[in-house]
């Protein structure tokens, strides 16, 4: 029972945070997530990480790397400055080892 419970939670949680190629969309309708930056950690869903590197950015992993092509992204994001619009409320870190989902 309890490797079913663990299954099932792990095939959810991919779902949710499958992507780390991000693209910026200024457009609310085209986005797949529409993520709310905050500044308290603890209201975070997932704790992101900016990096340069592209084959840093895996799933599910807080690692995010900016595209500027639209087709290579795996999510393309708009940014709301409404908490309770938001899909994702993201916490910017500057430490590389705390990115990830909470």
């Amino acid at each position: 029972m309890k490797n079913v419970l663990i299954l099932m939670i792990l095939t959810l949680s991919c779902g949710y945070a499958k992507a780390q190629k991000v693209f910026l969309t200024s457009t609310n309708s085209e986005a797949d997530k529409k993520v709310y930056v905050t500044t308290v950690k603890s209201e975070a869903n997932m704790l992101v990480y900016e990096t340069t590197v592209k084959s840093e950015a895996k799933p599910y992993s807080g690692l995010w790397y900016w595209t500027k092509v639209k087709s290579e992204a795996d999510w393309k994001i708009y940014f709301t400055k409404v908490k309770s619009e938001a899909d994702l409320k993201v916490y910017i870190t500057k430490v590389k080892s705390e990115a990830g989902p909470k």
